[in-house]
């Protein structure tokens, strides 16, 4: 999908995925230490890097709308303000497909919601992610599994772009997979996210340490 094609979206004052963050990701609040790096893809509007930052997180975000971005620091700007702090996560305009993911750079990667891109794409961003934790460092995903085609509620019509568990474990089947759970759920984060939804939730840890 094109840069056009995402300004196009996300080119409206309201936040077309919510401003709260993902349930699944807030969720694992747990997890979350004040300090550490982590790498929000494709994160839109803001919504959960924003939310990383409020739990002390440092944060690098990435997407490939300036649209998009522009209402994330927004959302920074505002959430800080109302909580006497200085939200300052870092937002690059970036295309995942063609960035030069970091070698052992983030303590944490979140990936939710990110199937716009079809194999053999999809295979980069994979790679990417697998390059981009640290030795110990956690992945924390949230997709769509095929059956969401029915429900039609969000997220891509190709089924190509969607997650099953086998699928999950052929990436990630050597890491330690610490959550892996497909389900169906009512989800509510904005207009394009909104209804029964089938999904699929992972958390992994990357074999080694520092």
């Amino acid at each position: 999908m094109s840069v056009d094609f995402w300004n196009a979206r996300y080119a409206t004052d309201a936040y077309i995925f919510g401003t709260a963050p993902n349930a699944f990701l807030a969720s694992q609040a747990g997890l979350i230490r004040p300090g550490m790096r982590a790498l929000a893809i494709a994160d839109g509007e803001g919504r959960n890097g924003v939310w990383l930052a409020e739990r002390g997180a440092a944060v690098h975000a990435i997407d490939v709308s300036p649209l998009a971005l522009d209402k994330a620091r927004k959302l920074a700007a505002a959430r800080g303000a109302a909580l006497g702090l200085e939200l300052a996560p870092e937002f690059e305009l970036a295309d995942v497909l063609n960035w030069d993911w970091p070698e052992a750079a983030y303590d944490l990667v979140v990936a939710i919601f990110i199937q716009f891109a079809p194999p053999p794409e999809r295979d980069r961003i994979i790679a990417g992610i697998r390059r981009t934790l640290k030795p110990g460092g956690l992945l924390i995903l949230q997709g769509y599994t095929p059956k969401q085609i029915e429900f039609g509620t969000g997220g891509p019509a190709n089924p190509a772009n969607l997650y099953t568990a086998a699928l999950l474990r052929e990436w990630f089947g050597d890491w330690d997979i610490r959550h892996l759970v497909e389900h169906e759920d009512f989800i509510s984060e904005g207009t394009h996210h909104h209804g029964q939804s089938a999904l699929i939730d992972l958390v992994a840890m990357k074999p080694g340490q520092d």
